[in-house]
């Protein structure tokens, strides 16, 4: 095979060139290819100087973690890492794209660093749950800073150039289209400097730093190993030989990469990128061309759904059936972007570009010219189905007619259609412009090439798109159906709303089941009638308890929002539990993750059987994405591999629930859901 690594002669100076695409990941053969380079210009006399760099549109963009379950291949990245620094010569890093990862640390081996002003560094492998294992907790305070060394470490989010200039992480600004001439020009400019090894640099920065940003991030980092692991490190290099910090960190990088944390972070970053993948396509299909996207409703979600498609330069068309409506709903897209320009996010420019393209308009006929039309009204099937009569009549041919319903029959809407393979559904999380997951919910009818148009288009603004089948609730809110049923007995039976919610907040949720309800509204799906009283919501409800907005739902709130146990709650909870004929009971914590959690697991190995989903790693997905699933526990099904699925069907079958066979038979053979 041709090395993915190449050296040209300029004079002096030795260019070694990475050509591995997409992203250069330092594979094996990179590796190899780097060490033999470094080999090669310490060999001839005539080279004076060493230059690194990648054809491409990046610089190295990481290691190839594809090899992380695999038998190790040598040269591993410390040790090429340590080969590049410990060159007689100067070595420079000529950076472009992202320098992420072992990129990153590629640089830090090399003695000095110059980059283009688009160019990005950073460490993000606490996002894998990882830590940066070829020297870069160890290098960065020595280059960059304690400051920037502990942020960039823990969080993993990369920086821009004029900053790294800043901090001392690079030497040198280049020209946009210049940075291979003037690369060699530094290179030959630093050949009287000599080698400036990293590790031979003292920490430079505040010691203090480190704790006080530990301090400012704990409620971030809550429930993660990966940065307490990557602060560990930087605060080591403060008070250790750089031999000894080296020791520290590879320490520390063992003990994380072969913890379920971060082998559940990895199963997301494939799962991701496995989910875009629509099982059963044929390989000549290709997606529609979209130009215009219709979108009925300015409400919170037709609003945000909106403003998706406006950021990544697409041109909306929004209907709303009166003026007012139109005009309050417009507006707050428009307050949300300068809100956004306000914090740096974007430029005004990039607001006033956003909204000029979009039009509004009170007629449904002005949807005609629309390749895209998404239906975000309220969930009522009667109203849905009066609408896409409509748009049949109104929309050109092969036009796509989408629903944002989060739990409705797609193929009965479709079917008010003479068009059914037109249609599909497209399930937004609110905030529709923020949450980044969507259902894609593919109908009996619907056709190839409109789910591939769909699925593509997801990933054009940004979200991350799951393939669900038509049922209730689709993916997420189906198995969000148990969770929500057992939370509401197990008050009957004698646990707490508070006792529920601290479980699941133990567990990794952001929420439990209630705060959540107090979050979105106890009466969301109320009847409105306060004389029909059939359960605890509309017990509550009755009484005015709806939640944060009014001051008291399952808890009562302070005028900061902060929840406190309601006396008046748990009065009308044991009314309904004496009236059922229920005897209290004391309930242990490990029966609220079997009825809440186990219940959830059960539902989709349903979901599975079923083909609603196309692999398990989709549901993990989408409870990452649509719920907050800590994604250090990788999904529900993930977690169900690691808990042991014979564990779940125990505990399932002690409560009394029906096992999905697909679960039962997994538990019988040890077997996995993610394999």
């Amino acid at each position: 095979m041709t090395s993915p690594i190449s050296t040209e002669r300029h004079e002096d100076v030795l260019v070694i060139v990475s050509n591995n695409p997409p992203v250069n990941a330092l594979g094996a053969d990179v590796r190899i290819g780097l060490d033999a380079g470094i080999r090669e210009a310490l060999a001839d006399d005539n080279i004076k100087a060493i230059v690194i760099r990648c054809d491409g549109r990046t610089f190295f963009a990481g290691a190839d973690i594809t090899e992380f379950t695999k038998a190790p291949v040598e040269p591993g990245l410390p040790e090429v890492v340590n080969t590049i620094e410990a060159s007689t010569k100067p070595v420079i890093a000529a950076i472009h794209g992202t320098a992420l990862g072992g990129g990153c640390e590629i640089t830090l081996g090399c003695h000095y660093r110059i980059a283009v002003p688009s160019a990005k560094m950073g460490t993000p492998e606490v996002k894998l749950g990882l830590l940066p294992g070829a020297g870069g907790t160890q290098r960065l305070p020595r280059v960059a800073g304690i400051e920037a060394a502990v942020e960039m470490c823990a969080t993993g989010t990369p920086i821009g150039m004029k900053k790294a200039l800043e901090i001392g992480l690079i030497d040198r600004m280049a020209g946009e289209d210049m940075l291979v001439a003037d690369a060699i020009a530094f290179a030959r400019e630093m050949i009287a400097q000599g080698p400036r090894p990293s590790r031979a640099l003292p920490v430079k920065g505040n010691v203090a730093a480190i704790a006080d940003f530990a301090k400012a991030n704990a409620r971030k980092f809550r429930g993660f190993d990966a940065p307490a692991a990557n602060i560990a490190c930087v605060e080591a290099a403060t008070r250790l030989s750089f031999d000894e910090g080296l020791a520290f960190e590879r320490a520390e990088f063992l003990k994380l990469i072969m913890g379920v944390q971060s082998a559940a972070q990895r199963h997301i970053f494939f799962a991701e990128r496995q989910a875009q993948k629509i099982d059963g396509l044929a390989p000549d299909v290709q997606p529609r061309t979209i130009n215009r996207v219709g979108v009925i409703g300015a409400g919170t979600m037709g609003g945000g759904i909106s403003m998706n498609f406006l950021s990544a330069g697409v041109a909306v068309t929004i209907v709303e059936m009166k003026q007012d409506a139109l005009d309050k709903g417009t507006g707050i897209m428009r307050k949300n972007y300068e809100a956004s320009a306000a914090k740096g996010r974007i430029t005004p420019a990039q607001v006033e570009s956003a909204m000029g393209l979009l039009k509004a308009t009170l007629a449904l006929e002005d949807l005609s010219d629309c390749d895209l039309i998404i239906e975000a009204v309220y969930e009522d099937m009667g109203v849905k189905k009066e609408i896409f009569g409509k748009l049949d009549k109104i929309c050109k041919p092969g036009a796509i007619l989408a629903s944002n319903t989060s739990y409705l029959d797609i193929d009965e809407i479709a079917a008010s259609t003479s068009r059914p393979q037109d249609v599909l559904g497209m399930h937004f999380f609110s905030p529709a412009n923020v949450m980044k997951l969507l259902e894609v919910v593919r109908g009996a009818k619907t056709a190839p090439d409109a789910l591939m148009t769909a699925m593509g288009l997801a990933k054009k603004i940004g979200k991350v798109a799951v393939v669900a089948g038509v049922c209730d609730g689709f993916i997420g809110n189906r198995m969000l159906k148990p969770r929500q049923l057992e939370a509401m007995k197990l008050l009957m039976e004698g646990a707490t709303p508070d006792q529920v919610d601290r479980v699941h907040v133990a567990f990794g949720m952001p929420m439990g089941p209630f705060q959540m309800a107090d979050l979105a509204g106890v009466d969301i799906g109320w009847h409105r009638d306060p004389t029909r009283i059939e359960n605890i919501r509309d017990a509550l409800a009755a009484v005015g308890r709806w939640g944060q907005k009014t001051g008291k739902g399952f808890y009562d709130y302070d005028e900061k929002r902060n929840p406190t146990p309601s006396s008046e709650t748990q009065a009308i909870i044991d009314d309904f539990s004496a009236k059922a004929g229920l005897t209290k009971r004391e309930i242990g914590d490990q029966e609220i993750i079997e009825r809440t959690l186990y219940t959830m697991v059960n539902e989709g190995a349903l979901i599975l059987e079923e083909g609603m989903a196309q692999r398990a790693s989709d549901i993990d997905v989408v409870w990452i994405y649509g719920y907050g699933w800590p994604v250090y526990r990788g999904g529900p099904m993930f977690w169900a591999d690691t808990e042991g699925n014979d564990k779940i069907v125990a505990g399932l079958e002690k409560n009394g629930f029906e096992v999905a066979a697909s679960l039962k038979k997994l538990a019988e053979t040890k077997g996995r859901f993610n394999r």
